[in-house]
């Protein structure tokens, strides 16, 4: 019996043994956390006033960690010193923050960490988490609002710093450049929109920002900027435009050097459409002394050519109309190898619109048809018209180009000479173009036009200009022949001092830049096909708000 029992028992220790090995196997989980953390408590706690302490504690509902605080983490006011916030790398169930710095007294503080906080596990962040205290007897709570346009561009920048100073007695226009604001936000990567909040009475400039020195402040050489040209009053309902351009305003000449026997280039940055180089010594310089201009087509540079100049060293000044800034160089003369004329065609195929042009590395003097044959694919002679773009430094063979044929163009010695007096050596060019079924046709029908002359431009998703139609009164139709099969942006410029060209603005001066209205979709042009659109221009608005996911940046 006692037998029987031991046996039994056997049985059913391996029976259950067995049975609980048969159930295991991957475990197949719950539903995924989407639940982002959450503060528990805070020493001290948040919105505190009279605040004076150097350390503060932040305690979540779990595990969290920091992800890019240095990108996400906005401190309004700017503090002198960010902050020191731990622990970074790790998970933790608290954050700990350190104060360097030296707090002002009666003003609201704000420490917006964006996206940076997130759970341990499933990287859910507690979107634009804000620690707020404040130095004097109350947290202030006012809001400034407002979105983000690029003046140029369809889509905006993302990271857009938006900045407000305070207009007291010590004001002026150029605090943007050498002093951090009263309150600063940031659109991070989420939104073109803005909310500054926590924001006292007053009255105050409102800048936008591409902060690319990330200093706070405006560096017009690196920096887009935008700006309401007339103070705000706090509080306020108004919703604000910032339109962020490139200031043009920025100048700084580089010290000229020798590149060859007989050029020297001076280079530059930022803009400088039209310097003016003057030779100051030697003051008298031989009667059949001459010098050219040449604008590199790539680099910030002038070439400045000249002949029939001898000296030890020579002095120039060095002025920028726009600016009107002066500087005065010495250049040092030594002996070089003077610069061999080379000619290359400036585009691979012909184009219906613009000529045949052929670029030169030393100034293109003059151009002889006399040494210019052109012929077609019958070997029968084609009538064009050689001429000379001082400007570009370009030699210019136009003719009546026709769709599905082959061209021949050939410069004999003596067809191009350069300032130098050196002829071109015998040069052939094949060229070709397509059949007029390879390209497509979009006319563009506008309405709601405010002024002209306008500009009306195709471009790629780069900005970069494909096509455009200058108008100086109204129109049918702007129709754009011969277009690229492609995907393409229109935009229309108010071309407001008609110009021909989109000015950008000016933030000393005041001067917004030309208006541009962005057609909304994308036009996508066909081989052998002719589209007509309509495009009714409104003025830029809000965008929408924000999936629910998203929240808008702000410092509640």
């Amino acid at each position: 019996m006692r037998q029987k029992l031991i046996n039994t028992g056997l049985f059913l220790f391996i029976f259950l043994t067995l049975l609980n090995c048969a159930k295991r196997g991957t475990p197949t989980g719950g539903a995924k956390d989407i639940t982002p953390p959450k503060m528990v408590s805070a020493e001290p706690d948040t919105s505190s006033i009279h605040f004076k302490a150097k350390r503060i504690r932040i305690y979540f509902d779990e595990y969290i960690k920091l992800k890019d605080l240095q990108k996400q983490l906005i401190v309004s006011p700017p503090m002198k010193t960010t902050p020191e916030i731990m622990p970074q790398g790790t998970a933790s169930k608290y954050i700990d923050i350190k104060i360097n710095d030296t707090l002002k007294e009666n003003t609201t503080y704000v420490l917006n960490f964006g996206q940076s906080i997130v759970d341990n596990n499933e990287d859910n962040p507690y979107s634009f988490f804000k620690y707020v205290f404040s130095t004097g007897d109350y947290v202030d709570s006012l809001k400034v609002k407002g979105y983000i346009t690029d003046a140029i561009q369809k889509e905006a920048d993302d990271f857009v710093s938006v900045l407000m100073y305070e207009v007291d007695t010590t004001y002026t226009d150029s605090i943007v450049y050498n002093q951090l604001p009263t309150y600063i936000t940031n659109t991070l990567d989420s939104t073109t929109l803005f909310e500054i909040t926590n924001v006292k009475a007053g009255k105050y400039l409102l800048i936008g920002l591409k902060d690319n020195s990330s200093t706070n402040t405006y560096v017009p050489k690196t920096d887009k900027i935008a700006f309401i040209s007339d103070f705000i009053d706090v509080p306020t309902d108004s919703v604000y435009h910032l339109n962020l351009f490139e200031d043009n305003t920025y100048y700084r000449a580089s010290r000229p050097a020798l590149a060859a026997k007989n050029r020297i280039i001076f280079g530059y940055e930022g803009t400088a459409d039209s310097l003016d180089i003057e030779l100051l010594s030697p003051a008298e310089a031989p009667d059949d002394f001459a010098y050219r201009l040449v604008k590199d087509k790539e680099k910030d540079t002038l070439h400045y050519w000249f002949k029939n100049l001898e000296a030890d060293s020579l002095i120039f000044q060095v002025t920028n109309p726009l600016s009107m800034v002066r500087d005065t160089f010495t250049v040092k003369i030594k002996e070089l190898y003077n610069d061999t004329l080379l000619l290359n065609p400036n585009q691979p195929n012909l184009s219906f619109k613009k000529p045949f042009t052929i670029s030169a590395n030393t100034p293109i003097s003059s151009v002889s048809d006399t040494f210019i044959s052109l012929i077609d694919k019958d070997s029968a002679e084609v009538e064009f018209e050689a001429t000379v773009d001082l400007k570009e430094n370009n030699a210019v063979i136009k003719w009546d180009v026709q769709p599905d044929q082959k061209y021949q163009l050939s410069l004999l010695p003596g067809a191009i000479e350069d300032f130098f007096g050196e002829l071109n050596d015998s040069l052939s060019f094949n060229l070709s173009t397509r059949a007029l079924d390879e390209y497509g046709t979009l006319r563009m029908i506008l309405h709601n036009v405010e002024s002209y002359p306008i500009i009306v431009q195709l471009t790629d998703d780069n900005g970069e200009v494909k096509d455009e139609i200058f108008a100086d009164e109204e129109q049918p139709s702007y129709d754009f022949n011969y277009l690229e099969p492609g995907k393409y942006l229109l935009r229309v410029i108010y071309d407001d001092n008609g110009n021909r060209q989109w000015d950008t603005g000016d933030y000393l001066e005041k001067r917004q830049p030309e208006r541009v209205r962005h057609f909304p979709g994308e036009l996508d042009i066909k081989a052998n096909w002719e589209i007509e659109q309509d495009f009714r221009i409104t003025p830029p608005s809000p965008p929408p708000p924000p999936k629910p996911k998203d929240s808008i940046p702000n410092t509640d």
